[in-house]
């Protein structure tokens, strides 16, 4: 059995005004995605201006702001927000949706690639292989927090969580940060150098995360307010079966002729 590190989740703290771990991990998240798609744009030689790029992310950062949001709203604790409408926007008490935020950016992503004439699945490729970073960073900000924890459990490595009772824990954070982050992002980065078809590496994205994480779920403390759907399983592995398949169905159907530049 392992006792939590106690960190302490705010870095600076001037008054009202916070700076916490957490929203360190989405700054830095976004800042590894926008210098790697660049890393790959000049690569793979792709006629992309930069002033592009800064405007693709821009529309990311709001679509996943907004999504991920929405997405917990809808999926994991509408009731109490239809009860209480003015919390909706009280995002610095928690409560982002990683499906909602994934929903956000492919809406945002449509709306870019049209309004700059674009190629989906070229941006779409580009962004996949780097998203597992911000995955991994989020959950060890979840770990910081001490949130999002596991099912009790008695294996060596169980951990006593401070809001999470006097029993130990699967440190399910720690499971996410490698299979979601590192994991996946290992196969995604090795991947990208294959001569593959345009859509490959994001619908590879789809699949392969929804496969992590619908396995983590069973270590995972299902959430409070919802506990098992369906007798057994979470709605998080709900919505990965959903996402799972939708990425096997584009696979399918993603352009068989064009080749990734």
């Amino acid at each position: 059995m392992l006792l939590y590190p106690t960190i302490n989740p705010t870095i600076i703290k001037i008054g009202p005004l916070q700076i916490r771990w957490y929203g360190v991990m989405y700054i830095l998240a976004f800042l590894a995605s926008y210098f790697l798609v660049k890393y790959q744009i000049r690569k793979k030689r792709l006629n992309i201006d930069i002033n592009t790029v800064n405007d693709l992310f821009l529309f990311l950062i709001i679509g996943l702001i907004i999504g991920a949001r929405l997405g917990y709203v809808v999926f994991y604790n509408l009731p109490f927000y239809l009860s209480h409408p003015l919390k909706l926007f009280a995002i610095w008490e928690g409560g982002m949706s990683f499906h909602g935020g994934l929903i956000g950016i492919i809406f945002s992503g449509l709306i870019f690639v049209k309004k700059h004439k674009a190629n989906f699945w070229v941006f779409a490729d580009l962004i996949s292989v780097t998203a597992p970073i911000g995955l991994g960073l989020g959950r060890l900000g979840n770990f910081i927090n001490a949130e999002l924890y596991g099912r009790v459990t008695h294996l060596p490595w169980g951990m006593i969580f401070p809001s999470g009772g006097v029993l130990p824990r699967h440190p399910s954070q720690l499971y996410e940060l490698f299979l979601e982050g590192i994991l996946l992002f290992t196969i995604l980065w090795w991947i990208k150098d294959f001569h593959y078809k345009k859509g490959t590496l994001f619908c590879l994205f789809l699949i392969l995360y929804s496969i992590f994480r619908f396995f983590i779920e069973f270590f995972r403390e299902p959430d409070p307010q919802l506990g098992l759907i369906l007798s057994f399983i979470t709605m998080g592995q709900a919505l990965s079966v959903v996402i799972c398949i939708l990425g096997s169905i584009l696979l399918y159907f993603r352009p068989e002729k064009e080749r990734a530049i």
